[in-house]
């Protein structure tokens, strides 16, 4: 554990050393180079066109919680939740294959030395604890890469970056100055966190009304607070999990005035919405197939609850 410790941040070093500065936005500060082609072409009557014809003008990005393994290992709850979201809000696009502990978006089975161990530890998920232990062990320390002020910008700007690539992917983004793409930043347990660490760059990089949605998120008050225009944390009547952050980060302790964190409940921009009687996982967590109440499941009430925020609306409201 203290070895994989030591070791995290060198992925992410690595990462960081094979992009380009302007991929990083060093030399452009509006747009990654992947995006460049499209912005040049905004104003010309085909792009205006597609632009005028084309109706996703919103992108619903999710972020997995410690426990996964790749980023195409949604559980059957998460898939469901994010099929119903599309399926309520046509306008939008869900991108559901982005691994939040990776700055490259790679898998754990993606990663030549590890690899056997982690695919062990994915075959005995369910069998053995230790393979549970031994995934979510490794994520934490990319979720911790995510808060250091030494390695979290890197890291961050990785992860922004790959979510505008899967955005790309799904539908091509159209840079308007005039109509601001809308991304719903759905994130859950430690991945709450990381869609936070993203945003400054996605508000950076982007045309962007940017909503941060916590799903029993653990994260601290420092980074992404200033950049969303709102940030809801929903968290269950029996998750003691999404407690820590509140615990644990200083900037999220109410005498620290200045923290992002505060300044954005402040304003009105935070807020925190009991989701129901969620556990933090499981078959009675977010996104657990298990009967709740009223004849429904947990994930439709976590559901019901996503659908009722404001953030489907166009206008800018807290």
């Amino acid at each position: 554990m203290i070895v994989w410790g030591i070791t995290a941040p060198v992925g992410t070093l690595v990462w960081w050393l094979g992009q380009s500065a302007e991929t990083l936005g060093f030399k452009n500060k509006n747009l990654p180079e992947t995006l460049r082609s499209n912005s040049r072409n905004i104003e010309t009557p085909d792009a205006k066109l597609v632009a005028k014809s084309a109706p996703i003008n919103c992108y619903i990005i999710f972020l997995p919680g410690v426990g996964d393994f790749s980023a195409d290992e949604l559980t059957t709850g998460e898939a469901f939740f994010l099929k119903s979201l599309v399926k309520v809000h046509p306008e939008c696009v869900a991108v559901g294959d982005i691994f939040p502990y990776s700055a490259a978006n790679k898998s754990l089975g993606g990663q030549r030395f590890f690899a056997p161990v982690w695919r062990f530890a994915e075959q005995t998920k369910g069998k053995l604890i230790s393979g549970d232990v031994l995934i979510k062990i490794r994520n934490l320390w990319r979720f911790a890469i995510s808060l250091d002020y030494r390695y979290g910008q890197v890291y961050n700007q990785g992860i922004a970056t790959a979510i505008i690539e899967r955005m790309e992917a799904k539908h091509p983004i159209l840079v308007s100055p005039n109509q601001p793409v809308k991304i719903i930043l759905i994130g859950t347990s430690g991945g709450a966190q990381v869609a936070l660490g993203a945003t400054p760059y996605l508000k950076e990089w982007l045309n962007a009304q940017i909503s941060v949605v916590s799903v029993g998120g653990v994260f601290s008050g420092k980074v992404g607070f200033n950049a969303a225009d709102r940030v809801y944390h929903l968290r269950g009547s029996r998750d003691p999990i999404e407690d820590i952050g509140g615990l644990v980060f200083p900037s999220r302790w109410q005498w620290q005035v200045n923290s992002g964190f505060n300044q954005a409940r402040k304003q009105g921009r935070y807020a925190e919405i009991i989701s129901g009687p969620h556990k933090h996982d499981g078959n009675q967590g977010y996104f657990g197939e298990d009967r709740a109440e009223n004849d429904l499941t947990y994930v439709d009430l976590i559901l019901q609850k996503v659908n009722q925020l404001p953030i489907w609306r166009d206008r800018k409201s807290p």
